[in-house]
This record gives structure tokens, sequence and C-alpha cells, in this order.
């Protein structure tokens, strides 16, 4: 994702989950023990992070490509089948660009049951781009939900409280304002979203994660969006940057 020739996003890794900006659907975030009910059915997932299921099932896959021209494209993906997502459906992701902006839109929807869903993204911001200076991120939420020490959350919200030694790696809701990422000198990206909640990832030295999403992770075990046939889960991400 480049602006002005600056390269904003982690480039490529051989961990699919490590770079980029790729869509979380039909969940965010950690399923605990990667295993969930819904309608009185029990259900086990794949593990992919320890004994968690983590960030869905389309970040992984091929999408295909159902429209596209010089500023806007629209692709689709199945949600999988057996312990990937034991329900049939897809996921839909548009992407246009004008010259002062990013506009992402996805929905995930059911092709015959309705089953639960979450959905989101998680863009990797580098800290340093080839110009300026590091990455200065404004972010101030109202609540934080409390989190086990398997990071997942445990209770109810609360206020946010300091950041801790080892960095955020939390989910945050109440945005006072949109976050706002800074590079001195050089760029300055505003964040919009119309879902509640966004997780902070701050941990990494070469790399912020604010990630919108619209229930917080293992949502699945708590109290998650239903989706029925014609009517699907959709959530929208702006980014809108500004130069110097």
């Amino acid at each position: 994702m480049r602006v002005a020739g600056l390269e904003l996003l982690v480039a490529e890794q051989s961990d699919p989950l490590g770079w980029g900006c790729y869509p979380m659907a039909p969940w965010v975030g950690r399923i605990r023990n990667s295993r969930f009910a819904f309608d009185g059915v029990g259900h086990r997932l794949i593990a992919n992070v320890g004994p968690h299921a983590i960030h869905g099932t389309v970040f992984d896959q091929a999408w295909v490509v159902d429209m596209t021209d010089q500023s806007r494209c629209e692709l689709s993906c199945d949600l999988g089948g057996g312990e990937r997502w034991p329900f049939r459906g897809r996921a839909v992701h548009t992407m246009a660009v004008d010259p002062g902006g990013l506009h992402l839109r996805l929905r995930v929807e059911t092709t015959d049951e309705r089953m639960p869903a979450s959905l989101g993204w998680h863009p990797w911001f580098a800290r340093d781009l080839a110009v300026g200076g590091e990455l200065q991120v404004g972010f101030d939420p109202t609540e934080r939900w409390q989190r086990d020490a398997d990071g997942l959350p445990a209770g109810g919200r609360v206020p946010p409280g300091p950041r801790p030694a080892e960095g955020w790696d939390d989910c945050f809701s109440g945005l006072v304002a949109p976050p706002v990422l800074t590079w001195p000198g050089a760029l300055e990206v505003t964040l919009t979203s119309d879902c509640e909640e966004w997780v902070l990832y701050d941990a990494p030295t070469h790399a912020v994660c604010v990630e919108p999403q619209t229930s917080p992770p293992d949502a699945l075990n708590m109290h998650p969006r239903i989706v029925e046939p014609g009517r699907p889960l959709e959530a929208t991400f702006d980014w809108r940057w500004r130069l110097g």
C-alpha cells in the first residue's frame, strides 16, 4: 500500500499472519481452545496459534476477482468447510482508492443456515518509512476488555489504564476520536470504521497493528453476531492521508 511512493505496510513474509492488511472472517482474534457452541451444537476448529484458532479462514486463501476497474475491485472467498468452518458461506471484500484515501468494505454472508460471525481487518503498519520519523499512534479509547493469561476477554470492560511495559495486545472500545497514525515529516493517516471494537497491538519493534473489529476476540463464545440468509454482517474501514 504505497502513498507518494511510501510503503505503509509490512512487506510479504512466509507467515501469512504477519504482514499486509488482511481481512479477518468469519471470526476475529482467537477462539479459545478452538471450540465454540452454536444453537446447542458444539464445534471444533483447526488450531493455528497454540491451542487456539485465530483470525478466521480467509487470510491464507486465494480470492476470486469478481470485478475490477482503475480505482475499485471486488473479491470473494469461500469460508471453507469441515473443521475450517462448519457453515456454508462466503466473504466479499471491496477495495476502492481515490487521491486521498483507501476505502474497504467487508461482508460475510451465509448460503443456507444461520451462523455466528465476526469480522475485521488486521493491518501491519510499518514503524519506519523510507523518510520521516518513527510512527506515532494517536489512540484514545475509554474502555478496554479485561483479558486473562490466554489474552482473551475474561470479564467486562474497564478503563484502559497505563500501557504495560511489554506493550498493548488488547481490545478497546469507546474511542474518543478516530485513530491517527503519524510518521513525522512524511505522512499522517486517519483511520475510521463503523466497527465498535479496536485491537491495538504495539509490542513488535517493526510494526503497529490497529485493527477494527465488529466484536472482541472469542466472540463466538460470548455474544456473537448472527448472520442469516439475506442478512449479512458488514463493516467498513477507511484511511484518509495527508502528506507532510
